[in-house]
């Protein structure tokens, strides 16, 4: 996260994915679950990458607030695409942050 990440102790939601061919929407859909995200209570951040493997990390102030992110309505339509058309495989893993440290190169 950046500079200003919470204190801890927060959660964390891996999503580790593998794509497939299918593209159909899935740019629209990954901005608005963003944009939802952004406003579900509860909600801390998120840092994403993709190469072969996509990797997306939400961070939360609570297993509560990740459940009930979980069972947004327009999320679960987005889940539901998911298995049917956008990944090939995922994986979800959710932790609890104990501890964080970072460096920046100072410039």
């Amino acid at each position: 996260m950046s500079k200003n990440s919470p204190s801890t102790p927060y959660y964390a939601v891996i999503f580790t994915s593998v794509r497939t061919a299918v593209d159909d929407g899935y740019g629209a859909m990954s901005d608005r679950m963003m944009e939802l995200a952004v406003n579900q209570p509860g909600f801390l951040g998120v840092e994403s990458a993709r190469e072969e493997v996509g990797i997306t990390v939400s961070y939360w102030e609570s297993l509560d607030a990740i459940k009930n992110w979980k069972a947004n309505a327009e999320h679960v339509l987005a889940q539901k695409s998911g298995r049917e058309k956008w990944y090939h495989s995922f994986t979800t893993r959710i932790c609890r942050v104990e501890k964080e440290y970072s460096f920046q190169m100072q410039e």
